[in-house]
């Protein structure tokens, strides 16, 4: 649950306001399967206790498409030919009211749920007793679980154009829901729209954004509204006005989508959807708190600067990087042990804990893989095709940096350290949001590295987001952000890769594979196991899946790998053939990542049967084979289709810093841009510079074009 919204567990009483656009269609007919979710959804509600009263619009649009049908109906061929006059609104009113009451009456019906009807005017709020008799019916059809549908009665409303006239007690029904909601006593009220919520300016606007909590000092004059609603009267500005004029009265609101079908729901349970309006608001986010936009804008800007800095000085900044580590090494070591104390209290899984955990000598090993990248050839600008396209006009194919690089990650507080000083080193700004096991390992890390930064720079440069409900709105910044790098689980990469239209680099498991062919070294394939599975069990690239060929389980090389693996600690899970023959427990699945002293165990027939099991199991990740057959060891090689492939090696060597790429933004899967650990270059696009001397196209007369490479 959202913690602004902490208040919803004590909501008993609320009112449900139904915009036309929701009630109906484009053509002005009802939209059925719309209301009936809405029907379901307040069905749900009523049996778990919750009070509901219905306001709905509705009535004069459908009245005046049944009006419409029927004068063609009736029409002569001259009338036809002549233009259709404008129907009366209030005839349209009466008309509709009833066709709009019969469908909720049918839908509540097959619910088993009773609803009521009431048709109110502005002149009947005038009068006291009325609204004393009013409350009181209410309340007594509440406590027989009845739903009250209550609509302005347009059909006899005294005022032209209400819409216009807002001296009244309520103006439309936006405004009647926000006035019953006051005169019922209600907890919350809920404005059902055809958008998810308020947004900053027009919601087809790209630059727009959704506004989780409006603040009145800060969103009312900053606001743009679009066009009014498609067929009732106000749109989101009545919205707006009713749901201030309620919140500031002490009702909280929401406006949401009424297109989704459990909207009213997951409002209740206090997820973070629509718009929340409160009178406290203003005391739950500051003013100055910067946006997801402004975050990304201001790392843009910064790497710009950054990027037009020259190579000694980007050197300089990671240098300055690695001693602001070593230097608060013990004020690190302080806020990260206080993670980790919280973690296992809270009771996260060990390997959780593992990963989140910066042993002894971390820092210093983190301080020098940035020293080792500070080193390393400049990768920003570098040349690499030079062509003469015509004499004196000469073309650069050069690297150049990404942009800005948003890198969620879970648990591991060193990623933030690699994914900085790439970040640095290729000149790109970055933002970063950990997870919340980690959070002051990551803001203690966050504050030492930027405090590093040139002033000229900023430290803006590196944004580190505080709140998870931010990652929503930033994975919609497609103009800002241009690159997405989740590191984590694989809920959390499917998640982000359903959520945005940013590119996303990354993989979802780490399902690693060693297969020992019937040809491998005894104690070489016993080290290679043992060290990829349990040199650090938790990390992406350790074994889940030992293979090994079938004749080595009549030779005892597979009994030795077993017993070995066994002393080690490791919990043994078996495929179909191992677990019968070596009497372990099955696996439920070959495609599971243990990240822990566990691993699966299964017997194949030859090379290509392992490399078939890969295919059908593996992530892609990284894939091993144990073999002294050098003509087997190339077909593995050659037929495995993963980020990387080895032959006699640990699968724990695939690592930037062992690859010698300095550090590592994250291991990818994909096979666009980049592919396995992801070092400096992963992390650079190219552009062209092109120097001329005045020359012109002018349609190709005057150019020979001569496209000859040149030396670089």
């Amino acid at each position: 649950m959202d913690p602004s919204r902490s208040f919803m567990t004590n909501v008993k009483r609320l009112i449900v306001k139904v915009g036309t656009a929701v009630v109906t269609r484009a053509d002005g007919r009802l939209a059925v399967g719309r209301l009936g979710a809405l029907c379901e959804q307040l069905k749900e509600l009523n049996s778990q206790g919750y009070e509901i009263v219905l306001v709905t619009s509705g009535a004069v649009g459908l009245g005046r498409q049944r009006l419409r049908y029927r004068k063609l109906v009736n029409s002569s061929l001259a009338d036809l030919q002549n233009p259709q006059y404008e129907l009366d609104g209030k005839a349209c009113a009466a008309v509709g009211q009833s066709s709009l009451m019969a469908l909720y009456d049918t839908l509540f019906s097959q619910l088993d749920v009773s609803s009521s009807q009431h048709l109110v005017t502005d002149n009947d709020f005038r009068n006291g007793s009325f609204r004393k008799q009013l409350s009181e019916t209410v309340k007594s059809l509440l406590a027989l679980k009845v739903i009250p549908i209550f609509n302005e009665n347009d059909a006899v409303s005294t005022r032209r154009a209400p819409y216009e006239d807002s001296s009244g007690i309520f103006w439309d029904n936006d405004s009647l829901a926000g006035l019953l909601a006051l005169e019922l006593q209600a907890d919350l009220l809920v404005l059902l729209s055809d958008v998810e919520g308020l947004y900053s300016g027009p919601p087809s606007d790209p630059n727009s954004k959704l506004i989780y909590t409006y603040i009145k000092e800060k969103h009312q004059g900053e606001i743009t509204f679009g066009d009014k609603s498609r067929l009732g009267r106000g749109g989101m500005t009545a919205k707006v006005n009713a749901a201030v004029c309620a919140a500031y009265a002490g009702i909280p609101v929401v406006i949401t989508s009424g297109y989704a079908t459990d909207s009213i729901i997951k409002v209740l349970q206090g997820k973070q959807i629509g718009t929340l309006f409160h009178q406290d608001a203003h005391l739950w986010t500051s003013l100055k708190e910067v946006g997801a936009r402004e975050m990304a804008v201001a790392a843009r800007e910064c790497s710009r600067r950054l990027q037009a800095m020259h190579s000694d000085d980007r050197r300089k900044i990671l240098l300055d990087i690695a001693d602001a580590l070593e230097a608060n090494e013990s004020l690190i070591t302080v806020e990260n042990e206080a993670d980790v104390a919280a973690a296992q209290d809270a009771g996260y899984e060990k390997s959780l804990v593992a990963r989140l955990a910066l042993k002894p000598g971390k820092i210093a090993s983190l301080a020098k893989s940035i020293r080792v990248l500070a080193e390393m050839e400049e990768p920003i600008g570098h040349v690499l095709k030079k062509t003469e396209l015509a004499d004196g006009l000469i073309l650069e194919k050069t690297s150049s940096p990404l942009g800005v690089l948003l890198i969620v990650f879970e648990s591991r507080p060193d990623a933030l350290v690699q994914i900085a000083s790439l970040a640095i080193r290729s000149g790109n700004g970055l933002l970063l949001k950990g997870g919340k096991e980690a959070k002051r390992s990551n803001a203690i890390l966050h504050k030492v590295i930027t405090s590093a930064i040139p002033k000229n720079i900023g430290e803006k440069l590196i944004g580190l987001v505080a709140s998870r409900e931010d990652i929503p709105d930033l994975l919609k910044l497609d103009d800002v952000i241009d690159l997405v790098i989740p590191r984590g689980s694989n809920k959390l990469v499917s998640q982000i890769k359903e959520s945005t239209k940013i590119p996303v680099l990354g993989h979802s498991d780490g399902i690693c594979h060693v297969y020992v062919d019937k040809s491998a070294k005894v104690d070489m394939a016993k080290r290679i196991v043992v060290d990829a599975k349990t040199d650090y069990p938790a990390a992406c690239n350790a074994m889940e899946t030992l293979l090994v060929h079938k004749d080595l389980s009549s030779n005892g090389l597979l009994s030795e790998l077993i017993m070995e693996l066994q002393h080690e600690g490791v919990t043994l899970y078996g495929g179909p053939r191992a677990s019968s023959l070596l009497n372990i427990p099955e696996a439920h699945s070959f495609h599971h990542e243990y990240n822990s002293m566990a691993c699966t165990v299964e017997i194949v027939d030859d090379v290509q049967a392992a490399i078939d099991h890969i295919h059908q199991h593996g992530s892609s990740h990284t894939d091993c084979i144990v073999t002294e057959n050098h003509e087997v060891a190339e077909i593995f090689l050659n037929g495995v289709d993963s980020a990387a492939v080895f032959h006699n090696a640990s699968t724990r060597f695939c690592d930037g810093a062992r690859f010698g790429l300095g550090a590592e933004v994250g291991i990818s899967t994909s096979r666009i841009h980049a592919r396995g650990p992801v070092g400096v270059e992963g992390l650079l696009t190219t552009r062209w510079v092109l120097r001329g001397s005045g020359q012109v196209v002018d349609g190709d007369k005057g150019v020979i074009y001569t496209h000859r490479d040149l030396a670089l």
